[in-house]
């Protein structure tokens, strides 16, 4: 019930108005039946700009950090993403991660929406990154067809580690269903999986117009973050060697 109350009465008019969507394709969406929606992932907003355009309920997973933040804003976080019938995935992998997938599939079971964000994590420098498999389990498993939605510009509406977005025309774009029913006695073919992930991410190139690399996002943040974790404060820097 407060899904549909923030959508139509009391965030959603705001946002329209605000944010005045640029949207096309969105009449690929079916009106009834099961299907999955495959983002890019450029941005926090991602997750509240998705559900807005879809006039169905969309179910995403978040990471379990936004349920457990500290503060006014934690708390904000964790009561949106409840309210909005978010669920949370422990990205570490694992059985965590996979109980997340089998939640999105008794949604599409149910004949729902299922938002998922096949990079896993949010792109660290605007371009498109390698989609990780659980994108493929789902279609395989569902037999729900994959919608490709590329968002194109919401790195700069609420660019990465703030909190108030920038006032900016949100623009979107949905591309045409994809069938995976040729694959349907594939499931557990890990190079099925990965042909069906690779597939799907290229659809979503070319919707975004984003440059696409062949790496796991986790990835590389892992790369770049690292070397800052081991680098002296810059007191430590400034003492003489020896003491």
């Amino acid at each position: 019930m407060f899904y549909w109350l923030l959508k139509y009465v009391v965030l959603g008019p705001l946002l329209r108005v605000l944010f005045r969507p640029d949207v096309r394709g969105l009449a690929n969406v079916p009106g009834s039946g099961p299907v999955i929606l495959a983002c890019n992932h450029l941005s926090f907003s991602d997750s509240i700009f998705t559900p807005l355009m879809v006039g169905r309920r969309v179910t995403f997973v978040a990471k379990a950090e936004y349920f457990t933040g500290k503060g006014i804003k934690g708390r904000l976080m964790r009561q949106f993403f409840l309210s909005t019938g978010t669920i949370p995935v422990d990205r570490s992998g694992g059985r965590a991660a996979q109980a997340a997938l089998d939640t999105l599939l008794r949604v599409l079971g149910e004949g729902g929406i299922a938002g998922i964000y096949p990079e896993g994590t949010r792109s660290p420098d605007g371009r498109l990154y390698r989609g990780k498999t659980g994108v493929a389990r789902l279609a395989l498993e569902s037999g729900a067809k994959v919608i490709p939605v590329a968002l194109l510009n919401t790195d700069e509406i609420q660019p990465t580690g703030t909190f108030i977005p920038k006032i900016k025309r949100v623009r979107m774009r949905f591309g045409h269903p994809l069938d995976f029913s040729r694959y349907a006695d594939s499931h557990g073919d890990r190079f099925v999986e990965r042909a069906i992930t690779d597939e799907i991410m290229y659809e979503i190139m070319v919707l975004s117009g984003r440059e696409y690399v062949d790496v796991y996002a986790s990835k590389l943040k892992t790369s770049i973050e690292a070397p800052l974790k081991t680098q002296p404060s810059p007191l430590d820097a400034a003492k003489p060697e020896g003491r």
